[in-house]
């Protein structure tokens, strides 16, 4: 059974940056807040006529020029989004077309703010099953489509991006074991719903859950790849806020590791921050490659999955 890695990776955000002190403009929040409760300073947002597939395709763009490879070596496009209007063609489709390739299979994932690191986990299954050889996994979000700008809760947290990464087959594996699951009655502690979309959340239920239950959890990720938290050398947790990602990793007992902390700058984009954080983190050369990345998303239907990477 052959194995599969992570070969490049690409990241696209939009040009508009919307500061707490905006904000504070539109709702009655302060950037004081905003810092204190969720650690955010920035945020991006998509022109009203820049797509979930036009940032999809970006990033897509970017990560398979980085990996070396022609559009007709991708066999399968896997894109984890839950903010995409359109159902057909799907945004995997229409970042294949974008980009060229030449007829893969092409699949949308909506696990929300875990759907990456599921997308991750379905390409890695599929080359070693033998049914893809070179797959373009993407986490995109248009999450300010579905903000509710009255809700200074949630509002303050949104921002819109993609990121991407090049999946090929590999004789050693450098993608470990997915751990996943979920906790279904808990799922609307979550929610994109109604007509139009709006997005809510029950933050204290939703904090508690992964501040106290997440933590054995992405041990276990760690214990299937074999190695141990002090192992890592970087950490890429879903980037929902700074008062989830800090008492998680500090739980987790990755004391030697880099975590990453893009929230700050760009919000929580839901699918796309863990691949677009993970892009970051990577160009920024602070992680040497081959060395193992803890990717752990968790989010809406109360839904979870990790694996451990080795850097590209």
């Amino acid at each position: 059974m052959t194995g599969s890695r992570v070969l490049a990776l690409g990241h696209y955000q939009p040009a508009r940056v919307l500061t707490n002190d905006e904000l504070a403009a539109m709702v009655d929040t302060s950037d004081e807040w905003i810092r204190t409760r969720v650690g955010i300073r920035t945020r991006r947002v998509a022109e009203p006529t820049e797509t979930v597939a036009d940032m999809a395709g970006q990033a897509a763009a970017k990560a398979l020029a980085n990996s070396g490879l022609a559009p007709a070596d991708i066999d399968l496009v896997l894109v984890a989004t839950c903010t995409a209007v359109d159902r057909s063609p799907n945004t995997a489709a229409r970042v294949a077309a974008a980009l060229g390739l030449t007829s893969p299979a092409v699949m949308d994932i909506n696990v929300v703010c875990a759907g990456f690191t599921h997308a991750l986990a379905t390409a890695d299954h599929a080359i070693r099953a033998g049914s893809a050889t070179n797959a373009l996994v993407v986490g995109v979000e248009k999450f300010t489509d579905v903000a509710d700008w009255t809700d200074r809760t949630t509002c303050v947290l949104v921002g819109d991006g993609a990121g991407a990464a090049v999946v090929t087959a590999s004789p050693e594996p450098g993608i470990g074991p997915v751990v996943w699951g979920s906790v279904p009655e808990m799922g609307h502690a979550v929610r994109i719903e109604g007509t139009p979309s709006r997005f809510a959340q029950e933050g204290q239920s939703v904090y508690r859950w992964a501040t106290t239950q997440l933590p054995p959890i992405a041990r276990t990720v760690c214990e299937r790849a074999g190695i141990t938290p002090e192992d890592l050398a970087a950490v890429v947790l879903h980037q929902a806020n700074l008062r989830i990602i800090e008492p998680v990793a500090r739980k987790l007992g990755a004391v030697n590791a880099i975590v990453a902390s893009d929230v700050t700058e760009s919000g929580n984009t839901s699918a796309a921050s863990i691949p677009l954080a993970l892009s970051k983190l990577v160009a920024s050369g602070r992680v040497a490659p081959g060395a193992p990345i803890l990717l752990f998303g968790f989010g809406g239907n109360l839904s979870y999955a990790g694996q451990v990477i080795h850097c590209p």
